[in-house]
């Protein structure tokens, strides 16, 4: 069962890796850069899903492993979860250029990878980062009549179906809002107790 879920996310691996039809594999190339499939265990109660890597997500391949990343691990302590027992990913798996948030157009070519690692791991959570994965999860799982601005349904769980059984969404504010405001960090804190 074990080798089977590694085996099936190392197919999209290889996938993304190969993925020459993204607008965003050109710059991949160009500068360098991995693309970012996620990281943790295959076997997480809880996902989180941020909108794209940053700069040190594309230059190690790993997701949150910058400023935003310690924001993360610091509120994933507070609420006593070790990081490596979740699953962390992002809904687009190569870096926009200079950062820029998504494009519909990259959401659509990067986002069946997303719901196929969430098909293979079976969250009971699915915590999303920031406004766009937020929207994405909430269409993609029937909960589109819940959806509002981030800032009124941030540490909210909404209950709906996945193909694999119940699960709860639960919207976050980007971990990266601490680096803008530090006083957001207290806000976070609070919303991550919905982990519990």
């Amino acid at each position: 069962m074990k080798n089977k879920r590694t085996q099936e996310l190392k197919k999209i691996r290889d996938q993304v890796w190969n993925l020459s039809n993204s607008p965003l594999y050109e710059y991949r190339q160009k500068n360098n850069c991995y693309p970012v499939i996620g990281e943790g265990s295959h076997f997480a109660k809880i996902v989180f899903i941020g909108e794209a890597p940053g700069r040190n997500e594309a230059e190690t391949g790993k997701p949150f492993c910058g400023a935003a990343g310690k924001i993360l691990d610091e509120l994933l302590e507070f609420v006593n979860i070790k990081r490596k027992n979740v699953y962390i990913t992002n809904i687009i798996k190569d870096r926009p250029p200079g950062n820029r948030d998504p494009l519909p157009k990259e959401i659509k070519i990067y986002s069946p990878f997303l719901i196929k690692q969430l098909e293979i791991i079976k969250p009971e959570i699915i915590a999303t980062l920031g406004r766009f994965s937020m929207e994405f999860i909430m269409k993609a799982y029937k909960l589109e009549n819940k959806l509002q601005k981030i800032s009124l349904l941030h540490g909210q769980v909404f209950e709906t179906k996945a193909s694999w059984g119940k699960i709860k969404v639960i919207p976050f504010y980007h971990p990266a809002v601490v680096l803008y405001n530090s006083n957001q960090l207290t806000l976070l804190k609070n919303d991550f107790q919905a982990l519990k």
